[in-house]
């Protein structure tokens, strides 16, 4: 029988459900104990309650709710417990209990729930007794009280499903990577650019026809399979995919528009994730470790780009109205993250767009949430990647957030402009920690994407900068030396980061090059393409600017070619301004 990757994962995950809904049984003090109820698919909706730790007189809960009904901009979970359980805070929710009725309704970004769409929310409790999972949840007054989908609960484990594996706690280590032929070619017909051709880079499947090779100026005709095979071939340990093609993809940047629409969910499900789960699922790769970098500005997006933001887009507000976003990027998740020998890893965007409080703890909340639609589990992570594609420094270190110069903190100055981190490996090592506050397995791996964020070359700063005031300070002394940190498109003044690298840092799985050093982030003026490319306007170096680089200009090259297009004066800067320098 011809294993079907999707079949496999509904089935292990419909009898993983089941054979954890038995009552709950207390436990001592610092033992814990998971239990799920599979209550309820009605004709209305479906939720799963699981209790994911206890001890002692306390316990943490998850509750994913998928909406089988009419879509919906608001939500409110109801329940009654049948002991003396008490709910003592919420995340990505708000909650209301008057004994032992519990009513939990949507944080003010996760309102928005479309027909088949799931949310997540979790919170911790206190009982004595017995903790029994709550029999009955009513949806905005409809009873969830139906069946739990195809096959049923009851459904036992399909024989012909091939072994779960074991998976290594980190991919990168002791590993040899896949070294992309394509764009070694590339960096090698440059001057100096031998010194790096032989580094691993991603490999970016950004449309439907990339996955059998579309013939395009960067990817020429090497699909999937062809870039698997070759990794066999240079006896590889490690390749490395970037999951790029959601609907309405990029939703507040032009350049890098996708191909699908969107509303075309289906699309992406049907001929885009599950033609590449099937390659990968092929046992003649079965010893490669695929790690695959899922949906890169995608979910951050939909926590600063919507809503009364000044920085909002109507093209994010409607993804995050039709929730095809987190349900992509869930469904990508469930399949192939049911391939045992894949490893995923979810974009987390940078320090320079999540790090201040008012976006860091919610884009952690959806990335859970995402984590748990669609048929995923947040056991389908493996890790996050920062800075994918961008230029935020690995490392500042002529400033510190805790400093005060001339009466006013370095969180105060321009440059920083409140955000409670600098650099990308604090960043990272923060975010890591949150995410397993909110559910995430404690185990994850941060990735660090360091292919541009060197900042050397004669510019680079030896030293703070004077401290006559707080901004001369950080300006000073600063290595990024963009305009403002909002700027992302083909960086004048970049260089090589840190080179690829397993295990730099504590937390950190890897300094990886994802992005492929040289290859453009748009055009600087509207080129006519087949491709689907925008033209945006942060790629134009006479830019002034928008609310989301604070109306600065752009700081971008001149003469750039399309996204994913080689851009041959920027990888030359790249190796002009390395650091480490080559």
């Amino acid at each position: 029988m011809q294993w079907n990757p999707l079949t496999a994962a509904r089935r292990s995950r419909l009898w993983r459900g089941v054979a954890a809904s038995t009552a709950v049984v207390a436990l001592g003090a610092g033992m814990t104990v998971a239990a799920t109820s599979a209550a309820s698919a009605a004709p209305g909706c479906d939720v799963d309650y699981t209790i994911a730790n206890q001890w002692g007189n306390g316990f943490t809960a998850n509750v994913t709710i998928t909406n089988l009904g009419d879509p919906l901009s608001t939500w409110n979970l109801e329940w009654d417990f049948a002991g003396n359980q008490q709910v003592s805070q919420t995340w990505s929710s708000t909650h209301t209990q008057s004994g032992a009725h519990v009513s939990v309704r949507n944080a003010s970004w996760n309102g928005t729930l479309g027909t088949n769409s799931t949310v997540s929310f979790g919170f911790n409790g206190t009982y004595s007794g017995s903790n029994a999972v709550p029999t009955e949840f009513t949806l905005n007054g409809t009873v969830c009280d139906g069946s739990t989908g195809p096959g049923g609960p009851t459904d036992p484990p399909d024989p012909t499903d091939p072994p779960t594996g074991s998976r290594v706690d980190n991919p990168y280590a002791g590993a040899q990577v896949y070294v992309n032929p394509i764009w070694s070619e590339n960096a090698s017909n440059e001057p100096g650019g031998d010194a790096i051709a032989d580094q691993p880079t991603g490999v970016w499947l950004d449309r439907i026809s990339a996955i059998e090779g579309n013939g395009s100026p960067t990817t020429g005709d090497m699909g999937l399979r062809d870039h698997l095979d070759e990794a066999v071939s240079q006896g590889a340990d490690v390749i490395q995919v970037v999951i790029y093609n959601l609907p309405g993809r990029d939703c507040a940047a032009l350049a890098s528009n996708g191909e699908l629409e969107p509303h075309e969910i289906d699309r992406y499900r049907n001929e885009y994730i599950d033609p590449i789960a099937e390659i990968m699922s092929d046992p003649a790769y079965a010893d490669l470790r695929i790690v695959t970098t899922i949906e890169i500005d995608s979910l951050p997006n939909l926590v600063t780009n919507t809503g009364s933001r000044e920085t909002a887009t109507p093209e994010c507000d409607e993804m995050l109205r039709n929730g095809n976003y987190v349900n992509g990027v869930g469904y990508a998740l469930a399949t192939l993250g049911a391939i045992p020998n894949v490893y995923n890893y979810v974009d987390a965007g940078h320090h320079g767009w999540i790090g201040w409080e008012s976006n860091f703890r919610p884009s952690a909340e959806l990335f859970y949430q995402a984590a748990n639609a669609a048929g995923a589990q947040p056991s389908d992570v493996h890790g996050f990647i920062a800075n994918t594609a961008n230029y935020s420094a690995l490392r500042e270190e002529n400033f510190r957030i805790g400093e005060t110069i001339a009466g006013t903190p370095v969180r105060q100055s321009s440059w920083v402009d409140w955000n409670n981190y600098i650099d990308e490996l604090s960043f990272a090592q923060a975010l890591r920690q949150e995410l397993v506050s909110v559910g995430f397995d404690s185990g994850i791996g941060m990735l660090i994407d360091t292919s541009r964020n060197g900042w050397g070359g004669p510019d680079r700063p030896d030293g703070p900068g004077p401290t006559t005031s707080v901004d001369a300070y950080v300006d000073g002394g600063r290595y990024d030396r963009r305009i403002h940190l909002g700027n992302w498109c083909n960086q004048s003044g970049a260089g090589l980061g840190e080179r690829p690298q397993a295990n730099p840092e504590p937390g950190i799985d890897a300094y990886v090059w994802m992005k492929p050093p040289g290859e453009s982030d748009g055009s600087s003026r509207f080129i006519e393409n087949p491709e689907g490319r925008g033209f945006d306007r942060m790629c134009d170096p006479t830019y002034e600017g928008n609310a989301r680089n604070g109306y600065n200009m752009s700081g971008a090259l001149p003469d750039a070619p399309l996204s994913g297009h080689w851009f041959s004066a920027q990888f030359r800067e790249l190796l002009a301004n390395a650091y480490p320098p080559l």
